[in-house]
């Protein structure tokens, strides 16, 4: 009789995960889990120089923004730039989001500071519709056009500094709660 009681138990869960899923729920729930995850604080920014950090950064490419205007990668040489991969089906992605959004609201003022966050999403509606619904100000742009040697990743969200000279000074792929005070000195910094 126990294993008929295990059964249902699994199988209870499985069916709720099964909605969650198939509803498409389970992004939003695990990005918005995820973002509390963040929010204690115990995932932060490494700001050690690793992987991509101290090459040379590609301004080859160019971008379309949330308008359909064409945006150029090499308008944003010779300022400190703050690079965000993103798609609109990637929990962690959502997680940071917010974050993301509270420290480019304290930073924005910074002269020589640019925000370029990135959709990876197919079609760019579907990325505009998202930072719609959720009352984003950072600028994005879709990758319409594709990413260059610099902006490949294994995985995403990717973030990236660049600073006024063109060198990558922080890389790191994965999520994080960039909205802290120790992150936020380290990009003024760049200036």
């Amino acid at each position: 009789m126990d294993w008929k009681k295990e059964f249902k138990s699994w199988g209870i869960i499985l069916a709720a995960f099964a909605f969650l899923y198939f509803t498409g729920l389970i992004t939003p729930i695990m990005g918005g889990l995820q973002s509390l995850l963040l929010s204690t604080g115990l995932i932060k920014p490494k700001i050690t120089l690793e992987d991509k950090t101290n090459r040379s950064f590609d301004y080859t490419g160019r971008f379309q923004d949330l308008e359909g205007n064409m945006v150029n990668l090499a308008d944003y040489r010779g300022k400190t730039v703050f690079i965000n991969l993103w798609a609109t089906w990637c929990p962690p992605c959502r997680a940071e989001m917010p974050h993301i959004s509270e420290l480019y609201k304290k930073v924005k003022d910074q002269e020589n500071l640019e925000f370029l966050m990135i959709a990876l999403d197919k079609e760019l509606a579907k990325s505009k519709d998202y930072i719609d619904k959720k009352d984003f100000t950072f600028p994005v742009v879709h990758a319409s056009y594709g990413l260059n040697a610099s902006l490949q990743s294994q995985s995403i969200p990717t973030t990236l500094v660049i600073n006024p000279e063109g060198e990558i000074v922080f890389y790191q792929e994965g999520m994080s709660n960039f909205d802290t005070e120790e992150f936020r000195n380290f990009l003024i910094s760049q200036n």
